[in-house]
């Protein structure tokens, strides 16, 4: 009897110590079957829908003038001789830039953090590869957690402090550079 009660009290401690397992349920990393599938913690996930357009037209005209004369007579005993010089300077010049971009496309950032009121900062990168052109598109800023929709996406205009950059890498890009006796020239104001 007294060997059953020292193995049924061995049995009880043992299986006293097995019952300190960690619980499964975390409060940080709990996420409710029924609730939004927004963005609201660092590392998740957002989508932005980008609908860009700029325009820019820049005008500059200048004109001058400047005139100026010197003229004299030198008499002497037998002959008088008289001189004019005149000097005249025109200089009139013009440009117009015009420019406009487009950008419509969908990329998903990360939330890289939360600010004090809530918003969320965002960044992200995606690269396009097509024959051999390399487009990259690249958005950060910050988004207010209220402009994001139910299917947790947000349109690029309601990013604040936003940086958006579409960029190409390859033989199109190069052939649109001018080449460097062009830039040398620009650079020596000679083009």
């Amino acid at each position: 009897m007294k060997k059953i009660r020292l193995l049924l009290g061995i049995l009880a401690a043992a299986a006293s110590a097995a019952v300190t397992a960690d619980s499964l349920y975390r409060e940080g990393d709990f996420r409710p079957l029924v609730a939004d599938s927004r963005a609201l913690r660092v590392g998740d996930n957002l989508t932005v829908i980008v609908t860009e357009f700029a325009s820019v037209t820049t005008n500059a005209r200048t004109a001058t003038d400047k005139d100026g004369a010197i003229s004299g007579t030198l008499q002497g005993t037998n002959s008088s001789k008289s001189g004019s010089i005149g000097l005249a300077e025109d200089f009139s010049g013009g440009g117009r830039i015009e420019r406009s971009g487009k950008v419509t496309a969908q990329i998903t950032v990360v939330v890289q953090a939360i600010e004090v009121n809530g918003d969320l900062r965002v960044k992200g990168k995606q690269d396009i590869s097509v024959n051999d052109e390399v487009q990259t598109l690249l958005v950060e800023g910050r988004v207010r957690q209220q402009d994001i929709g139910a299917n947790n996406t947000v349109l690029s205009t309601r990013l604040s402090d936003a940086k958006i950059s579409y960029t190409g890498d390859g033989l199109l890009a190069e052939k649109q550079r001018p080449g460097i006796l062009t830039r040398f020239l620009s650079w020596l104001r000679l083009l």
